[in-house]
């Protein structure tokens, strides 16, 4: 029976220890060939992510720098919060 571990931050800090070894069959890519990789089953990769209505609260000064940029800033303030996410600086 395969038992995985719970994605902890403990676990990541584990992951993260494993030193990366590169050969013929894994190679290392630049960044410029790791952008020229696409999804085999795009279909599977343009999911749209469900939303969902909160309520919190926010400094005035950033809200009003958001708004200050004009419709849409709701979506843009979504954009933010996704690529802090994505890039670990939460």
């Amino acid at each position: 029976m395969i038992t995985s571990k719970k994605l902890t931050a403990e676990r990541i800090a584990e992951i993260e220890k494993v030193p990366i070894t590169y050969d013929d069959d894994s190679p290392k890519f630049s960044k410029e060939e790791l952008q020229e990789f696409v999804p085999y089953h795009k279909e599977y990769f343009d999911i749209t992510p469900k939303k969902v209505l909160i309520s919190f609260k926010i400094d005035a000064d950033i809200l009003a720098a958001m708004k200050a940029t004009g419709k849409g800033y709701q979506t843009r303030m979504n954009k933010c919060l996704r690529e802090a996410v994505l890039a670990g600086r939460f």
